[in-house]
């Protein structure tokens, strides 16, 4: 059912908890499977410099938080806010069709954490 790259996020996740002094969070959820994601940064002159997540989920959503962060980590937030849910299934060597919305989680917790910070920095 699941890639050896979903196994693997799911296994043993990276950036798992809670980022120190963050600047940047957001908390979703999914009414459909009950799962919670949240996520916080830490970006400096517009540079995501630490990304962390705590999710509350099945396999695939906790998969899709470490890919996430994986992928955004270094990046500037122009770049975190064009990441899509497609970008991080095909990171993970692809997901269930009933857990896409997984995915879906993630590229909502990193777009509300990005307004976030603009709203707040």
């Amino acid at each position: 059912m699941y890639t050896d790259k979903v196994m693997e996020n799911f296994q043993n996740p990276q950036n798992v908890g809670v980022v120190e002094n963050a600047n940047a969070k957001y908390m979703v959820g999914s009414p459909e499977c009950g799962d919670i994601m949240e996520m916080t940064m830490r970006i400096e002159n517009d540079v995501i410099e630490d990304i962390k997540f705590r999710t509350f989920g099945c396999a695939a959503a906790i998969a899709s938080s470490s890919m996430a962060t994986q992928l955004l980590k270094g990046k500037t937030i122009e770049e975190a806010m064009k990441l899509t849910n497609d970008e991080v299934i095909s990171a993970l060597g692809g997901l269930p069709p009933q857990k896409i919305h997984c995915s879906v989680l993630a590229e909502e917790a990193i777009k509300g954490a990005i307004d976030n910070y603009k709203n707040n920095g």
